[in-house]
């Protein structure tokens, strides 16, 4: 585990230039450990100590210099790892390739918009053919911007005439927004309000657009510009001033607020969501009526699609599971619903008005199937996929075109045309990513957890791979925001087994695969339950041989950083590695940071009496025990992440390395804070290589993982 060139790198790392005054100078401290202050809230009676709370400013010179020299020891460390260049190289050479996107044919004209990436570019290119048979060309190339700067989104207008696009840099995922003219390829003069704009609705008169932008600062109270999402209108080559404010909540700073039309351009939507509830309004743009509601109760989710007088509604309301409603657009309000597609054990995960047909996704077992119907819902048939896999359909109600994508753990992204009457697809694009999966082999396990409920969980592994507890696993999970975990290819799980290990994906109360009572039962005072059912998983493989406790790493990001940092302090002895990538660790102050204050709706938050103690019980940063022999861990942060701020990860690496029984020098515990990125890490490929092959390889050489003989 290169474990005395790791003590050599961490004792040579510099120290802080400046440290807090509290800082300890215990002499049998290795010299770089981070310093610990008196710092003690107290919360609904509990003395709360938060020693690393000096690390929380970023811009600090203590804190920088600190972090620094945490990156420092992180790069000497994986830079001398010797599957670094092997993973580096594997990873350059699968995502380098020449690509194409599907067509998406502009509804009110001929035109067709679609993308191209060769293998030496990082960013996709725009191109437009005036019809499907036309030569391309080229009207946006995000390669000739600045490293950093990528393509947040580009919405062009129903005719192709227009499109306005956004340019995020660093990975912030605060896109401003461009107006192209698609005849000339100049960038209009227009701006609009406020800051990351998002979700652009154009009118089929070209006339202007509909989109949702967050205040500036200055234009709401300190520290609040990250919320009040509001919903705003923009007339083509007017000044931004002029925009027209459509929808707001000048209640809850938390809500986001949208507007869209109809794909016949008629019908205005406003949405208020709050989390995984919302409320929705209708307007007849043809009208003077106004917005009327389908329902202005935030008590569940609704999602409602609009094809002439028709309302079709897909919802969880009084059905866990969801459901199709459907009513018309004289009378929108819920009571006059009418149940079209009934709820199901399986899941409703989404509809798709397509070709002049209703296309319903279901999560079954936590994959999906497609059924057909008309839109009086009679149900025609399923269409046939490949295996096991994840797959969605898309395309417009007013045109014949239906496309399909598939892809599972052992076959690539792929895209079909669907012949709706025939019932059969056809293949339209194969992936080009140079790989074999032939080799791979998924199956769908399912294992209780420690209250006994049963728990879902994909294994992915080479054919060949012995039961004997040899091989090295790597177990990932989420857990949260009903987010569900579905199969689809994965490059870094290909490359694991390449290297002679397998993968879990266990489906974990939280997220999405069961519906909202699954996700209910993993969120706010039920959130122990998602770390006992990732835990069960790592007993559950290790007790049906296939692994050990020494072979067993585990890594998680965002939500699943959470989880991983969490299982680690409640069980250190069950893995051998850990990667925790931009997690949220400080469940009693998480509230407090950026944006994360939208996330109390999951977790709840610790100014709430009845669940602070549920939140400071299993907050990682706060169940670090003293003397604790911690397996190895890498605590990766990114700078420019707006979701869960990088203090997080500072915070919980400095804890644990200063409980950790020989803080850090026998097992590696790291921190690595990438400086231009944002919560999805790098923007290019070269930067997406190395951090692949360094966290990765870092999990690979606790387990003792070599490179494949070729």
């Amino acid at each position: 585990m290169l474990r005395l060139a790791h003590a050599i790198v961490l004792l040579a790392a510099c120290t802080p230039k400046t440290a807090p005054e509290s800082a300890p100078a215990d002499p049998a401290l290795p010299p770089d450990l981070a310093a610990r202050e008196d710092v003690v809230d107290t919360l609904h009676g509990v003395d709360v100590a938060d020693p690393y709370r000096w690390l929380e400013d970023a811009e600090a010179e203590p804190v920088v210099a600190w972090t620094e020299a945490r990156n420092a020891a992180f790069a000497a460390y994986t830079e001398a790892m010797p599957i670094r260049p092997w993973l580096y190289d594997r990873f350059q050479h699968l995502w380098r390739y020449d690509d194409e996107s599907t067509p998406e044919p502009c509804l009110l004209s001929d035109r067709v918009i679609y993308k191209t990436k060769a293998a030496d570019q990082d960013k996709w290119v725009v191109h437009m053919r005036a019809s499907a048979d036309a030569e391309g060309r080229v009207v946006l190339d995000p390669n000739t911007w600045g490293e950093t700067e990528t393509l947040g989104f580009f919405t062009a207008s129903p005719d192709c005439r227009y499109a306005a696009y956004g340019v995020a840099d660093a990975g912030n995922e605060d896109p401003v927004l461009h107006v192209l003219d698609l005849d000339t390829l100049e960038v209009l003069p227009d701006k609009v309000r406020g800051w990351k704009q998002s979700w652009v609705s154009w009118r089929h008169d070209n006339a202007g657009f509909y989109y949702t932008a967050k205040p500036l600062e200055g234009e709401v109270p300190e520290g609040e510009h990250f919320y009040w999402h509001r919903a705003w209108y923009h007339t083509l080559g007017a000044e931004a001033e002029a925009d027209a404010l459509v929808f707001a909540d000048d209640q809850e700073k938390e809500t986001y607020n949208g507007a869209w039309l109809s794909e016949d351009g008629r019908w205005l939507m406003r949405g208020r969501f709050k989390f995984s509830k919302n409320a929705l309004w209708i307007e007849d743009l043809q009208g003077d009526a106004g917005p009327v509601p389908l329902t202005t109760e935030m008590d569940a989710e609704y999602w409602a699609e609009v094809v002439d007088d028709t309302l079709v509604i897909k919802t969880d309301w009084d059905a866990p599971n969801y459901r199709v409603m459907v009513t018309t657009t004289d009378k929108p309000g819920r009571e006059h619903w009418a149940e079209l597609i009934p709820e199901s054990d399986a899941v409703i995960d989404g509809i798709s008005l397509v070709g002049g047909h209703l296309y319903v996704s279901y999560q079954d077992k936590a994959a999906t199937r497609i059924a057909v119907h008309t839109l009086d819902g009679a149900h025609l048939h399923d269409i046939e996929l490949p295996t096991v896999g994840s797959a969605g359909v898309w395309g417009h109600w007013s045109k014949p075109e239906v496309w399909l994508w598939f892809a599972s753990f052992a076959f690539p992204s792929t895209v079909y045309t669907y012949d709706v009457e025939a019932n059969a697809t056809t293949l339209y694009k194969e992936s080009p990513i140079d790989i074999d999966p032939s080799n791979l082999e998924v199956e769908q396990v399912f294992y209780p957890s420690k209250d006994g409920t049963e728990v879902s969980m994909f294994l992915i592994r080479d054919k060949a791979a012995p039961k004997d507890g040899s091989v090295p696993f790597l177990l990932t999970g989420y857990g949260g925001f009903n987010v569900s975990l579905t199969p689809s290819f994965s490059t870094l799980y290909a490359v694991w087994v390449e290297a002679g290990g397998a993968v879990a994906i266990p489906n974990l109360r939280g997220g999405g695969e069961y519906g909202r009572a699954w996700h209910e039962a993993g969120m706010r005072e039920k959130k122990q339950n998602v770390f006992d059912d990732f835990i069960a998983a790592g007993e559950w493989l290790i007790d049906q041989g296939w692994t050990t406790a020494d072979t067993l790493a585990i890594s998680g990001g965002s939500n699943g950083g959470l989880l991983v940092s969490a299982v680690v302090t409640q069980r250190p002895d069950l893995f051998e590695a850990v990667l925790c990538q931009v997690p949220l660790t400080d469940m009693v102050r998480f509230h407090r940071f950026g944006l994360a204050n939208i996330w109390s709706e999951e977790y709840g938050n610790a100014d709430d009496p009845e669940l602070f103690p549920v939140l400071y019980g299993y907050s990682p940063y706060h169940s670090v025990v003293e003397g604790t022999d911690y397996p190895a861990i890498l605590v990766t942060g990114s700078a420019n992440d707006a979701r869960t701020d990088p203090a997080h990860a500072r915070k919980f690496a400095a804890a644990v390395r200063w409980a950790d029984a020989d803080h850090g020098l026998e097992e590696p515990i790291l921190l690595s804070i990438q400086g231009a990125s944002g919560h999805g890490g790098g923007v290019t490929i070269d930067t997406r290589a190395d951090q692949y092959s360094r966290n990765y390889g870092f999990l690979m050489q606790q387990l003792g993982m070599t490179p494949p003989e070729d």
